[in-house]
């Protein structure tokens, strides 16, 4: 799940949202805008029971996708596309 928080300047704070345990073991998030580096925005867990990252990003087209343990790639349903090469999200 996708949260968008529009702040100063014309940019935006997504947040992800995962659940605790699906899939299982870390998760990241790899981006056009962390240069596809696993780890670098991994998902933590909340008190809340769900594992969420938050990064600011400018206006613009980004792509990403998430990255679990064992090298699983997948996409998040609630991105803007959905396509071969991943998620799209449209600021």
């Amino acid at each position: 799940m996708l949260r968008r928080t529009p702040l100063f300047g014309k940019k935006t704070r997504i947040t992800f949202t995962l659940p605790a345990d699906q899939p299982a073991g870390i998760v990241s998030v790899v981006g056009d805008f962390n240069d596809w580096s696993p780890g670098r925005h991994e998902l933590l867990l909340r008190r809340s029971g769900l594992r969420t990252v938050s990064v600011i990003l400018p206006p613009g087209i980004h792509r990403f996708r998430y990255l679990a343990t064992g090298g699983m790639w997948f996409d998040d349903e609630s991105a803007d596309h959905i396509d071969r090469d991943g998620s799209l999200l449209q600021l």
